[in-house]
């Protein structure tokens, strides 16, 4: 496929994913998510992959979806333009490589939600979050109402959507919406040294703990810990735990081969 909106770059194992149509604040619609649905499956398969940024060109992660292309839209056309965006974002979510989202300014909308299907959340200081979608006569569509009361409680949820209120970044820190805010300037940096962090880590265990999080986080907690049991058992049958545990006691650093 030809990327239009995208911009992807690969660097010792870390793929940088950019969302890169600034005029329009790097607005969702079809062909954004055609592309975002391309790239993140091709990259499930890819070996030279081990981590994956994802960020946004110009003052905006992403603003928002595209109004003007929702205005056109009936009740058969938005509810497929719902579920393709939520099929992406689940694809994100669930991805066996761990998604840093670095959210450089506006994430609203269709952009929040975006975020909220990555792993882990680092925030500019001049980003802002919010789900504005009522004041447009729609509710969110891109699952904003089942992952935002998953990471923000039930309560603060509710008054951010309800409200279509922006936040600031410090206020998105504080309800546990983003890991940690950064000066514009020290994003990428900061993102790419938790990435690398990351990537020193077992790849086979660290995705097995994403599997692990994402199905305990669904069922009730008996459940979760039994899948957690099957995943732990499943580490000591790679090669990955051997060189672990020889490495750590014969104090030296690990090589990992994520098998």
């Amino acid at each position: 496929m030809e990327l239009k909106n995208l911009l992807v770059e690969k660097n010792e194992g870390i793929c940088t994913v950019k969302i890169n149509n600034p005029k329009s604040l790097n607005a969702l619609n079809a062909e954004v998510l055609a592309e975002l649905e391309y790239i993140f499956d091709s990259i499930k398969d890819d070996k030279e992959v081990d981590i994956v940024i994802l960020t946004g060109e110009g003052k905006a992660f992403v603003a928002g979806a595209d109004i003007a292309y929702m205005k056109e839209l009936d009740a058969a056309g938005a509810k497929k333009f719902g579920e393709d965006g939520a099929k992406v974002f689940r694809k994100i979510e669930t991805l066996n490589k761990v998604v840093i989202a670095a959210i450089n300014g506006f994430a609203l909308g269709g952009g929040c939600e975006l975020t909220m299907a990555c792993d882990i959340r680092i925030a500019s200081t001049k980003a802002k979050f919010g789900q504005p979608e009522v004041g447009l006569g729609i509710t969110p569509g891109f699952s904003g109402t089942q992952r935002l009361p998953r990471i923000v409680g039930l309560g603060k949820a509710k008054e951010i959507i309800f409200t279509g209120s922006h936040i600031k970044a410090d206020e998105a820190y504080r309800i546990g919406l983003v890991n940690k805010v950064v000066e514009p300037e020290n994003l990428m940096e900061e993102v790419i040294s938790i990435a690398q962090k990351i990537k020193s880590n077992s790849k086979l265990a660290v995705a097995y703990s994403k599997e692990a999080i994402n199905r305990g986080i669904e069922t009730d907690i008996e459940t979760g810990i039994a899948y957690e049991s099957n995943i732990f058992s499943l580490c000591f049958a790679s090669e990955d735990q051997k060189e672990g545990m020889s490495a750590f006691i014969e104090k030296r650093p690990a090589n990992f081969k994520g098998i």
